[in-house]
């Protein structure tokens, strides 16, 4: 199948905000923000107005909003109605060059919406009525290119004229954003401790080798979600950030960490594991760093990661094409240092990206490993679910590019409510104080920002 996209040339601005700012409140509305120009991420993808949106309700069972398409109803997994939407859209006959997405998938994918892939039964209540996943088949988009400087729009003829129109209209104003109460812990320190020696029980007895183990913070709120984002972008931009709202729900994601990307074929995945807070001065911000590079500990935890996620890869890419290219990198943002690695690979078809993504569902840098055996004692210890928190963000296009983040750093919004997570992995020689702490140096940014 063949389709009549055109490109379209925009001014060029160095961040996505005021170009998304009249759309944000059309139906579906969605950014993907690489939090230009202070991060370091290539591309910003903003649309709105899908043709179809699918989600995934709490017991893994999809249900499609769409005035276009009817969906067939059986299906064996939650990620197989996904690729029967990506199908619905025909691919583009002309050559859009470099641009990463024009058309295709965009939304979120829980880490439940994992756990329910897994067949894990969650025995906690689930805090916040987001689906397991919620994603839009779009058919244009606009794209920030800040490597080229360039803004195009890729769009039909009669999708131009109207976005065209849509970006003329005024800016919609925002309801002053505040917190009704400050962010309170769901768990006390001597509950977070009872439960990292819980995991150190289950690491001595051999039913794993890490665990990551997160608390959740709450507070009540009113006003609007994108004056909370821009709040947060501004005081934590980070290459993997996103935003979507609907109803009385938002998703405000100020992610440092990739999940998978592909392109052509050729796989790509960035895991974090090793965390030092910034310093407040330069050279404690510098002692700090070195502390993370040489330590040992923080070290065999990536490692661990790194081979879990080669595994992971190995399920789908081409037998022998799964390589290292990058072993625990220090890498600085606003609020912390991280060690991340990278893992490469080859797929057999390069329009099989969903497959992968499905295969190694949820990323192993937020369960620990073994992975099954993690996200069961994740749920035994944890209070409640984790919804969107370690799920991911992205798009997969309909030529087979995807790219999509780890969802930390993020926060969740449902009827007047904002939820925010941070964990850490947790291994043998793991210190409880230290751990406990790195919980809360994680999101103190966001938290600070919100409040």
């Amino acid at each position: 199948m063949t389709s009549a996209l055109t490109l379209t040339a925009l001014p060029y601005l160095p961040d996505p905000l005021a170009t998304f700012a009249p759309l944000r409140q059309r139906p579906g509305a969605v950014l993907l923000d690489s939090g230009r120009p202070v991060a370091n991420g290539r591309f910003d993808i903003l649309s709105s107005d899908p043709l179809a949106t699918l989600e995934i309700d709490a017991h893994g069972i999809p249900r499609l909003v769409s005035d276009q398409f009817n969906m067939p109803g059986e299906w064996q997994d939650a990620f197989a109605p996904q690729q029967w939407l990506l199908e619905q859209l025909p691919i583009p006959a002309a050559d859009m060059g470099e641009l990463p997405f024009t058309g295709g998938l965009i939304g979120y994918w829980s880490y439940d919406l994992g756990r329910e892939q897994q067949s894990i039964v969650s025995q906690q209540p689930c805090v916040t009525a987001l689906p397991q996943a919620r994603i839009g088949l779009y058919d244009w988009c606009i794209t920030f290119d800040h490597h080229t400087q360039q803004t195009w729009l890729v769009a039909t003829p009669a999708r131009r004229e109207q976005v065209m129109r849509w970006l003329e209209h005024a800016t919609p104003p925002t309801t002053p954003f505040g917190l009704a109460a400050p962010f309170q812990p769901q768990l006390s320190r001597a509950d977070y401790l009872k439960r990292f020696h819980a995991v150190q029980d289950y690491i001595r007895a051999g039913d794993c080798y890490q665990i990551n183990l997160a608390q959740r913070f709450s507070a009540p709120y009113q006003g609007d979600e994108w004056e909370a984002y821009l709040r947060l972008r501004h005081a934590t931009p980070t290459p993997f950030s996103g935003y979507m709202a609907w109803q009385d729900k938002a998703v405000l994601s100020l992610s440092p960490e990739r999940f998978i990307r592909c392109h052509e074929g050729q796989v790509e995945t960035r895991p974090i594991k090793g965390t030092r807070p910034r310093g407040s001065t330069p050279d404690e911000d510098r002692a700090l760093a070195e502390e993370l590079l040489t330590s040992t500990k923080d070290r065999a935890e990536n490692v661990m990661i790194v081979d879990l996620l080669r595994n992971d890869l190995g399920r789908v890419c081409q037998p022998g094409s799964i390589r290292v290219p990058q072993l625990c990198q220090l890498e600085s943002y606003p609020n912390v240092h991280h060690l991340v690695s990278v893992i490469q690979g080859q797929l057999p078809d390069p329009r099989a990206a969903l497959a992968l993504l499905a295969a190694a569902f949820p990323g192993g840098s937020i369960t620990g490993a073994p992975k099954i055996r993690a996200m069961q004692i994740i749920d035994e210890l944890e209070p409640c679910q984790r919804s969107v928190y370690c799920g991911s963000l992205g798009y997969v296009d309909v030529r087979g590019s995807m790219d999509t983040s780890i969802a930390i750093r993020t926060v969740v919004a449902d009827a007047g409510r904002l939820h925010v997570w941070g964990g850490g992995g947790l291994v043998a020689d793991s210190k409880a104080e230290e751990e406990y702490t790195e919980t809360h140096d994680k999101i103190r940014h966001l938290i600070g920002a919100l409040e």
